[in-house]
């Protein structure tokens, strides 16, 4: 059964077409390469033993996407294709509503073109906004988000929501926390161009001497050691979920929604001292202000996804830190 993974090459994607094709599925990638590498798509052929097809296309191209599901007799789609980044969503708000809403749009309506119903996707914890409080459970009301990124997650659900009501599409909407961790082989992991957004890469590459110190954004929150805390999730444990989701998405239809995290809260201070325990290196870093658009705490209740998927996050924190240097340390450029 062939699987199409939009975003394929990124950092979730491809640890996701891993699994995929782990669980017998054959995997399809679409990824423009914006935030990516095709070196990526040459490691999971190493990893996996089959080599993925791959188009280099921007999913918001209809003429393309069309080709796409022309020549391969796609059962289903799981959308990983956006832009992520929480702060540069704030500062390039018009860019993130355009990129990641057509996308999804682009992909629906291709998908009606050719009788494809099954659509898992690549949703975050930020939908749940501000007025919720953690742990965040399904049935709670979606809230106002604090950035663009959130809001073009949350529009996005609305938008398949109202699709799976006018057609018969099977959709699961999978809200992660933050993911983070490495294959264990050290072939793939998280390498953003630039400066880091998410907080272990940018461990890792203070760690592994690519930046000098981590800046850490805020130190005066209300909590134990006045960072952040938020729902960390090993990235493997994070595509196993998918998985999961692709086969509760083959026998059911309608609209489904299931948190992806651990259910335990770490702060940024616990990362990085877990970090210096568990590989033996230091981390030079300083505590700067806040930065627009982040919540003090996040963290998910998963019970939902243990009861109706029959999944659970199974790694540790310590096993986050020590696959996310094993990557790193043998990758102290990314794929470059």
């Amino acid at each position: 059964m062939k699987y199409l993974l939009t975003g394929g090459a990124g950092y979730i994607g491809s640890h996701t077409a891993i699994e995929m094709i782990n669980a017998g599925y054959e995997v399809i990638i679409v990824d423009n390469l914006s935030n990516s590498d095709e070196v990526v798509i040459d490691r999971i052929a190493e990893i996996s033993g089959v080599r993925p097809a791959f188009y280099p296309y921007d999913v918001s191209n209809k003429d393309d996407m069309r080709r796409v599901f022309s020549e391969n007799e796609i059962a289903g789609v799981i959308h990983f294709a956006g832009l992520k980044a929480v702060g540069e969503s704030v500062n390039k708000p018009v860019e993130y509503y355009r990129n990641n809403i057509d996308t999804t749009l682009t992909l629906l309506e291709v998908m009606k073109e050719f009788g494809v119903s099954q659509f898992v996707f690549s949703s975050s914890a930020t939908v749940y906004g501000e007025e919720n409080q953690p742990p965040y459970l399904e049935s709670m009301p979606k809230g106002n988000c604090s950035n663009p990124y959130g809001w073009t997650k949350s529009m996005i659900e609305q938008i398949l929501t109202d699709a799976a009501k006018a057609n018969p599409l099977s959709v699961v909407l999978l809200r992660y926390f933050n993911p983070i961790g490495a294959h264990a082989s050290g072939l793939i992991g998280e390498d953003p161009q630039g400066i880091p957004n998410n907080l272990m890469p940018y461990v890792s590459q203070v760690a592994v001497g690519r930046l000098p110190e981590l800046t850490i954004f805020g130190g005066d929150y209300d909590t134990p050691d006045g960072t952040c805390r938020r729902d960390y999730i090993h990235v493997v444990d994070l595509a196993v979920g998918h998985v999961k989701a692709v086969e509760f998405a083959a026998r059911n239809s309608g609209v489904e929604v299931f948190n992806l995290g651990t259910g335990t809260p770490y702060s940024v201070l616990d990362i990085v001292n877990t970090f210096e325990r568990v590989n033996g290196v230091p981390v030079p870093h300083k505590i700067g202000p806040r930065r627009a658009g982040d919540l003090q705490d996040s963290w998910a209740d998963a019970a939902k996804a243990a009861g109706v998927l029959g999944w659970t996050a199974e790694r540790t924190l310590d096993d986050m830190c020590r696959d996310s240097w094993n990557w790193q340390s043998k990758n102290p450029k990314g794929y470059k």
